[in-house]
């Protein structure tokens, strides 16, 4: 599903990421973790196809389509769906409203047509439920004077309300605790699907006690320096990243 050859960026002139090459299939989890600096950011970003972030060699597709191609927004209609290590806050616009835009906009580009308002919230009550979120939480101001987990509450909500093809989770768990950690990982877990694929970008292994993935990339000095199965997290706990640094 996503396919990255030898991708370089450059951030501000300085090369961040540098000969990356990653393959997520369909219906997989994947896990990049790395050290400060790595570039794991700068690789969620330059996917979703935010500003400032200049790629200067290599490629990335989603289901053979030239992601590098289109702008954000495109990325956004194709499923592409970023959850942000720090969500923006957003004053005088309700959550309810931001997401059904953005659902209604997504569908616009694809030629479908607009979900009702009943239709709508009879969704977005279930969902809510199921992240035992308040529906009044969901009439204010997007993430204003929302805690550290609720905010990440809301960046899960608004994946099962747009179901993207491919999630890319930046640190999702900063700022948790161990009760919204669960409720998290519970909103992320239901979301895997045959036909989605998923990058989780974490520090820590403990987010992977909750999100179990199917495979795990380190990520040092702007490349893949090792993969291999569940087991490389826990190593990495133990170890640390200090002879990947060395390598790369």
């Amino acid at each position: 599903m996503l396919d990255i050859q030898n991708l370089q960026v450059c951030v501000a002139d300085k090369p961040i990421i540098k000969g990356l090459s990653l393959q997520v299939p369909a219906g997989e989890v994947h896990a990049i973790m790395g050290p400060n600096g790595a570039g794991k950011s700068t690789l969620s970003y330059t996917l979703a196809g935010r500003n400032g972030y200049e790629v200067s060699g290599g490629s990335a597709t989603l289901n053979g389509e030239d992601l590098l191609a289109l702008d954000a927004s495109a990325r956004a209609a194709r499923g592409v769906f970023l959850s942000f290590q720090y969500p923006l806050e957003i004053p005088g616009v309700p959550a309810l409203t931001f997401v059904r835009t953005a659902m209604n906009a997504q569908r616009k580009a694809r030629g479908e047509p607009e979900i009702s308002a009943p239709d709508f919230l009879k969704r977005a009550r279930a969902v809510a439920a199921s992240l035992k979120m308040d529906m009044n939480m969901l009439k204010r101001g997007l993430n204003v004077g929302f805690s550290g987990g609720e905010k990440k509450r809301m960046e899960i909500f608004q994946m099962a309300m747009l179901e993207p093809r491919l999630l890319i989770l930046d640190e999702t768990d900063s700022g948790l605790d161990i009760d919204a950690l669960k409720i998290v990982s519970e909103g992320v877990n239901a979301l895997r699907a045959p036909d989605r694929a998923m990058l989780v970008i974490t520090h820590y292994q403990r987010l992977l006690d909750y999100i179990r993935p199917d495979r795990v990339h380190v990520l040092a000095a702007g490349r893949i320096v090792a993969s291999g199965g569940p087991e490389l997290a826990q190593q990495l706990e133990r170890e640390g990243y200090e002879k990947y640094e060395t390598a790369a």
